[in-house]
């Protein structure tokens, strides 16, 4: 199992998450929900007519720790890389983690600079697949679009990010799609 680091509990980070955790790996999730989600009122999400921000993140937050990811309401001070990934400060413990995703902006920045991604125009550089220059870290949301970020666009590229990490554990291209149950033809 793979343990995933990720850094902000926005669309982005939750939705890293829930593609994670729900395909058996260890998705840690670090934030406080002091995400921009709460000042938004949803319109333009895919599936959605009309919901707060608020109620979207009770709903996305409850959704995620029922795959089994572990949501921390810690900040995360440090992230140091090791040989085998990435240590990970916050609160009284460390983590040692595989991958990083880093979903957030102001506070995820500092630290992504500590670890030498670049960034260029206020936004860390990131290939299609949300990787950035550093080997296993992965930047999304606000972090990756700065001025350019919606709910649903960072909610996908959590997704891409989390489907590139499967992906390159597997060894092979994951598809993450589920099929209704088969109705009994009794």
């Amino acid at each position: 199992m793979t343990t995933v680091a990720i850094i902000g509990d926005g669309p982005a980070g939750l939705s890293a998450a829930l593609f994670l955790a729900k395909n058996g790996h260890q998705a840690i999730v670090y934030g406080q929900d002091k995400t921009a989600m709460h000042f938004a009122q949803l319109h333009n999400y895919l599936g959605i007519d009309d919901i707060s921000g608020t109620d979207f993140q009770t709903a996305a937050r409850a959704q995620v720790a029922g795959f089994g990811a572990d949501l921390r309401d810690e900040k995360v001070e440090a992230v140091t890389q090791t040989e085998e990934g990435f240590s990970v400060r916050a609160g009284d413990g460390m983590v040692d983690a595989d991958y990083l995703i880093l979903a957030g902006a102001k506070a995820t920045r500092q630290l992504a600079e500590e670890l030498g991604v670049d960034i260029t125009d206020d936004r860390a550089q990131v290939d299609t697949e949300n990787r950035t220059n550093v080997d296993r870290v992965y930047a999304v949301g606000r972090l990756a679009r700065a001025n350019r970020s919606q709910a649903i666009i960072s909610a996908g590229a959590g997704a891409v990010a989390a489907l590139d990490i499967l992906s390159r554990e597997e060894g092979k291209d994951v598809h993450d799609w589920d099929t209704p149950p088969k109705e009994d033809s009794e």
